[in-house]
């Protein structure tokens, strides 16, 4: 391959495994499942059936001079393909490595999901500059939101933001964090049909408990989902999440039997 097309050497974070990389960030997977001793044609067959991978295919010139076409993945496959690989079926002396990795990939899914930001130890600092300017960025958009948003829910925003920026952990006051009704729902273990069905309504309900309680409306927040797409979702923290629980008692909790001494 050519210009962009040119296959270039990078390395998994967390491992010395050596892989190859084309100008659209797509990785040759059947190399690193021959690194590790696994068959390919059955790692093949489990990708495909995940709703995660993204692969195709990708030409590639080999050693002999031959052109060759590869299967290929990208950066998101590439992490969670290794992130699910058991550590007991691949070779004895690769098994480290991927320890290596898995551990550092679930210390940044931690960090990610439970405090808001997972910085890197190896960021370069191109990388670092980058991140600090997202984050001034973001602070003048919560600036230019307050008295639109519930202050303690900005707070706890600016503090995350400014903590991604210095490459910290966000402080913040438990009673502040942000709650949305999806991350409530989710607590409660419910089926994807379940919480289909009854997440409408529930936010409904909840929006009248609060105005019932305080007054006036929850305020609103600017939230990107997962497909990138960004809606204003009401916005509640840790503080009123008494105010959620009670709503689901009310309306959703499956009936509690007493016994009754005979």
């Amino acid at each position: 391959m050519q210009g962009q097309n040119t296959a270039i050497e990078v390395r998994v974070p967390g491992s010395g495994l050596p892989l190859y990389t084309d100008g659209k960030s797509l990785v040759a997977l059947k190399p690193i499942a021959d690194y590790f001793g696994l068959d390919w044609a059955g790692q093949f067959t489990k990708l495909k059936s995940k709703s995660w991978a993204t692969i195709g295919k990708f030409s590639t010139v080999a050693a002999d001079g031959k052109t060759r076409e590869m299967t290929a993945g990208d950066r998101k496959t590439l992490t969670m393909w290794l992130a699910t690989l058991d550590e007991n079926r691949v070779r004895v002396d690769k098994r480290d490595e991927l320890i290596a990795y898995q551990s550092e990939a679930a210390d940044a899914l931690d960090k990610f999901f439970h405090e808001g930001v997972a910085i890197s130890p190896r960021a370069t600092e191109h990388q670092l500059n980058a991140a600090i300017f997202q984050a001034r960025a973001q602070m003048e958009l919560c600036q230019a939101a307050q008295g639109l948003i519930h202050p303690d829910h900005l707070e706890a925003k600016a503090r995350v933001i400014l903590a991604r920026g210095m490459g910290e952990n966000a402080q913040l006051d438990q009673q502040a964090r942000p709650l949305y009704t999806a991350d409530f729902l989710k607590g409660k273990n419910l089926s994807a049909k379940r919480t289909k069905s009854v997440s409408g309504v529930f936010g409904k309900r909840c929006k009248a408990a609060y105005i019932d309680l305080h007054g006036v409306e929850p305020q609103r927040y600017p939230l990107t989902l997962s497909n990138g797409q960004t809606r204003d979702v009401l916005a509640y923290t840790e503080a009123d999440r008494e105010l959620l629980e009670s709503v689901w008692q009310q309306y959703y909790a499956e009936p509690t039997q007493l016994e009754v001494e005979a």
